[in-house]
């Protein structure tokens, strides 16, 4: 808190409306802290001004608190609302530093030109070009890449809603005091607002009194999605566009895979038990309809402004033909092309709208398919993609790409489901789930199963995924847990049945320790028919995570995963999903375990040494990277982070 010291003055100074409002570029970081810090004096002198003295920094000679005495003796009360006020101030000194770092991104855009900003993907393309990197190998490399950022809602990171609606309103006031040009009177407005806001999150409980439900925390990651994702990565992809156009003009680059997202909230059942596989498919069903919804408004607000009059465009025949189509379709043309005469890409938008509201009205019915609604949103980017290329061909391609082409992008990330829900379990309910199994087809014997380290536990799981299933296995007799596990997996079968296939992500199996532990989940998905084929031996439709986690697991990871490539059934299932074999490095765990030096250094070697592995089994290793949020977590800068988003599925 630079300068805090000299502010006691400040108390009985002029009242906050004689602060002064401006700010700029040049004065960067320093006068925003000093703004906000001045506003959350007159809060904190209004609303508890015994607090003051610990925020200026004042001591009693000698050392010691303005009590004489240290903090940690202060009456509870006052203990509490002063690391309240050290929060708050915190939160509100993030919100400065990304203000000024936006202000430094946006002044190296002014004087020099988008390429000069760091870390952007046009700094990217410009440094690829000057290095020699020809067209198709950039071509490649990109339309290769597959960078998937994973929601979590962790205790301990989660905000409230409501706070972080309080942090937006905030950063946009400040923004908005940034503009030049305002009166007196605006600036003041502004001013006021941005008091009633600091006032507000003094004011408000930053922490839920009770436990969230996991349906509040749905909600919670969804609101990333509605506030910043939606519009956010279609832009993103938007400025990498313009910077190969810049630096490869003329190259065609397909970015449909670039970006996806997952989440976890709802999926991971590892050591949370409210996590069902109910509460799974209402999750499922949530991240849906915010998809949905969200396509249906872009797709109205499209309509509203794309007025474009037939006599003003020349219609390519492959167009004209397409509309028609898509208006008999529709079941209405007469009441689309009453209601939009002339307008044909209106007419066109028309039908793909009211076809998205049919398969929003089935969903909401329980997820029937709608008759004349989409199977897919593959089916809605194809129709986009017809508009986008009939507008080019009549002569308004900048149009095409600057409205249509972000909502088509919109669709290729998001799809009809927002992000894909990954499932992840413990290894031990696994284990637990198989040997309950195994009792069940050897009840007679009395023996009990193999050790889950053992050879005889390994060719146990060999011999029943390589034997024919004559029907759906009778598992009548499971306890609880590991019936609610099979019910999972069963969801997970007729969800990718459904409106999108891809709404479910992977397994991820937590603390795995042997490919053996792998090789269980295998089983489990061919007893829950997940598997191409009726017999259940050619390949497994479901893509299986190990997560090693603590330092011994990574440090044996290379042996697991070279044991679980050998087996043919794993091949042959990865060459069926056209992917190669992800792995996820747990960076909280193996921090606890070895600290973070040491955390990071054992998942570097791991790494490396797992990509070779890949390599001689000719199958490529994609990364999870488990990292996030505190240090405690495994999290770091941003800027220190950045190198692990290469090669992450």
């Amino acid at each position: 808190m630079h300068g805090l010291a000299q502010r006691r003055q400040d108390l009985e100074a002029a009242p906050p409306a004689a602060i002064e409002p401006t700010l700029t570029v040049d004065d960067g970081l320093v006068q925003t802290r000093e703004l906000l810090f001045d506003i959350l004096l007159g809060v904190l002198r209004r609303r508890q001004p015994d607090l003051l003295p610990f925020l200026l920094g004042e001591t009693m000679p000698g050392g010691g608190s303005p009590f004489g005495e240290p903090m940690s003796a202060l009456p509870r009360a006052l203990l509490l609302r002063s690391l309240q006020a050290y929060g708050l101030w915190f939160q509100l000194l993030a919100i400065a530093e990304e203000i000024a770092a936006t202000r430094v991104r946006r002044a190296l855009e002014c004087c020099g030109s988008p390429d000069q900003v760091p870390g952007s993907l046009a700094k990217v393309v410009v440094q690829a070009a000057a290095g020699g990197i020809e067209p198709e190998a950039l071509r490649a490399a990109l339309e290769a890449m597959a960078i998937g950022p994973t929601i979590t809602a962790h205790p301990t990171e989660a905000k409230r809603i409501t706070v972080l609606e309080i942090h937006r309103r905030i950063y946009g006031l400040i923004v908005a005091l940034d503009q030049p040009g305002r009166t007196p009177r605006e600036s003041e407005a502004l001013m006021e607002r941005l008091r009633d806001e600091i006032d507000l999150l003094w004011l408000t409980g930053e922490i839920r009194l009770e436990k969230p439900t996991v349906a509040q925390e749905i909600d919670w990651g969804l609101h990333f999605f509605a506030e910043t994702l939606f519009e956010g990565v279609p832009d993103t992809v938007a400025k990498l566009d313009e910077a190969l156009d810049r630096h490869y003009p003329g190259l065609a680059v397909d970015l449909s895979r670039l970006f996806r997202f997952g989440s976890w909230i709802g999926g991971d059942r590892d050591g949370n038990p409210f996590v069902t596989a109910e509460v799974t498919r209402q999750a499922l069903r949530a991240n849906r309809r915010a998809s949905l919804i969200r396509t249906r408004d872009a797709l109205t607000a499209l309509l509203g402004r794309l007025s474009v009059a037939a006599h003003g465009v020349a219609l390519s025949k492959g167009f004209a033909e397409a509309l028609d189509s898509a208006l008999e379709a529709s079941g209405a043309r007469q009441t689309i092309e009453a209601r939009n005469p002339g307008e044909v890409f209106r007419q066109y938008l028309a039908c793909l709208l009211h076809k998205l509201e049919l398969t929003i009205d089935a969903e909401a019915a329980g997820g029937a398919r709608a008759m004349r609604g989409y199977g897919s949103p593959d089916e809605l980017i194809a129709d986009l993609a017809t508009l986008e290329s009939g507008m080019i061909g009549s002569g308004c391609a900048a149009l095409a790409r600057r409205l249509v082409r972000p909502l088509r992008r919109q669709v290729e990330v998001f799809r009809f489901s927002t992000a894909s829900l990954d499932i992840r379990q413990n290894t031990k309910v696994v284990r637990q789930a198989l040997h309950e199994i195994w009792r069940l087809g050897n009840a007679a014997g009395g023996v009990e199963p193999p050790a889950p380290d053992s050879e005889d536990w390994r060719y146990w799981l060999l011999g029943e995924l390589a034997r024919p299933l004559s029907g759906e296995p009778d598992l009548t007799g499971l306890s609880p847990e590991s019936a609610e596990l099979m019910a999972t997996l069963r969801l997970i079968g007729r969800e990718r049945e459904g409106l999108d296939r891809r709404a479910v992500g992977s397994v991820v199996l937590s603390m795995t320790e042997s490919a053996s532990d792998v090789l269980g989940v295998y089983l489990l998905a061919k007893y829950a028919g997940l598997f191409a084929d009726a017999a259940g031996t050619e390949s497994c439709s479901l893509a299986v995570v190990p997560l090693f986690e603590s330092i011994d697991d990574l440090q044996r990871s290379p042996a697991i995963l070279r044991e679980l490539l050998s087996v043919p059934l794993v091949r042959r299932s990865l060459k069926a999903l056209g992917a190669g074999q992800e792995v996820m490095l747990g960076y909280s765990d193996s921090n606890k375990d070895g600290g973070f030096l040491t955390s990071t250094w054992e998942v570097y070697k791991a790494q490396l040494a797992l990509g070779r592995v890949g390599r001689d089994a000719g199958i490529p290793v994609c990364f999870f990277h488990g990292r996030g949020g505190s240090v405690s977590r495994g999290g770091v800068p941003a800027v220190a982070k950045s190198f692990s988003l290469q090669g992450v599925q």
